[in-house]
């Protein structure tokens, strides 16, 4: 009887115990969203569209006021002091620091919605948070964007960027005017080819760091680490800067390009402007191809399939 009272006792505290220890976190879902429709108007009447539109407009906007005025200040200080500013390593971390924060901020939707269903991990992935045309326009070359949201996000992106240099122009009228506005420009002693193929490999790094860190496996693994995502974007943004600021200015963002062109509005702005879409649009959709094809083996399941196939008909 006494061993008896005692093997109760012992099964009720392992009852009490097991009903006390908290349960392991469970892993987010992993979802590989299907291909986003070439031409969807459905969007056109959704809410979540503006939002979104509101946002890259914003964002572009603060990317350009903090980046061209980070600028002018700098070019202003080293032309009293030659050994004043921020310097080049100073431009680059404004321009990569500020992606990371807007990417943090503007990235996604709330993270409960997020898992419900795919149509929204396919939002909390690839739907907001862009700043940049070119990125907008690698996306939908991979088919994570359809063709309604990717126009109308770049309008947007290209909107916010006039304004935001806008503002810059505004406060820093004079320093603004006669040091070049923020435009980007082919430096002296770079040819127009040379400039090209930096803005093509710069946007490549860009537009590929893109895809890699919003890849839904890897989001769905680093899920409790929401600074994954936009942190190896902003560093994407500093590590370009820092190898083409000599050569063009750095663009990589069609948007941010147009936006200072059209406030500064000289010819040296225009003359090689092209640069500034045509590099980033050719570096974005060698990246997009990359990915899909490469990274996530879209070629190996392709012949795979058609030797499955061949081999079953033999």
């Amino acid at each position: 009887y006494v061993l008896w009272l005692l093997n109760k006792q012992t099964m009720s505290k392992n009852d009490d115990l097991a009903v006390e220890t908290p349960e392991a976190p469970a892993k987010a879902p992993y979802w590989d969203p299907p291909p986003a429709p070439l031409l969807d108007t459905s969007e056109l009447g959704k809410w979540s569209l503006y939002r979104a539109l509101i946002a890259e407009f914003i964002a572009t906007l603060i990317f350009l006021y903090v980046s061209v005025a980070t600028v002018i200040g700098y070019k202003n200080q080293s032309s009293d002091q030659a050994c004043t500013g921020v310097g080049f390593l100073g431009v680059a971390w404004a321009f990569g620091a500020t992606i990371f924060v807007l990417v943090y901020c503007t990235g996604g939707v709330s993270g409960t919605s997020c898992m419900n269903t795919i149509v929204y991990m396919h939002v909390c992935v690839y739907g907001r948070g862009h700043i940049n045309p070119a990125v907008t326009f690698g996306l939908f070359i991979g088919r994570k964007l359809s063709l309604v949201r990717t126009v109308l996000y770049i309008v947007a992106q290209c909107l916010g960027a006039i304004c935001g240099a806008g503002i810059v122009k505004g406060i820093m009228k004079h320093p603004y005017n006669s040091l070049g506005g923020g435009a980007n420009t082919v430096a002296d002693g770079y040819s127009i080819g040379g400039a090209l193929a930096a803005e093509i490999v710069g946007t490549f790094i860009l537009v590929y760091t893109v895809f890699s860190a919003t890849d839904p496996k890897r989001t769905a693994r680093d899920s409790f680490i929401p600074v994954l995502v936009p942190l190896p974007i902003g560093f994407a943004v500093f590590i370009v800067h820092l190898a083409t600021i000599p050569i063009t200015g750095t663009g990589i963002n069609p948007a941010r390009s147009l936006g200072a062109a059209v406030l500064y509005n000289q010819h040296e702005a225009w003359k090689d402007h092209w640069i500034f879409w045509v590099g980033p649009l050719i570096g974005a959709f060698v990246a997009a191809v990359y990915h899909k094809l490469v990274l996530r083996g879209e070629v190996a399941k392709a012949l795979g399939s058609f030797r499955g196939t061949s081999t079953s008909t033999v």
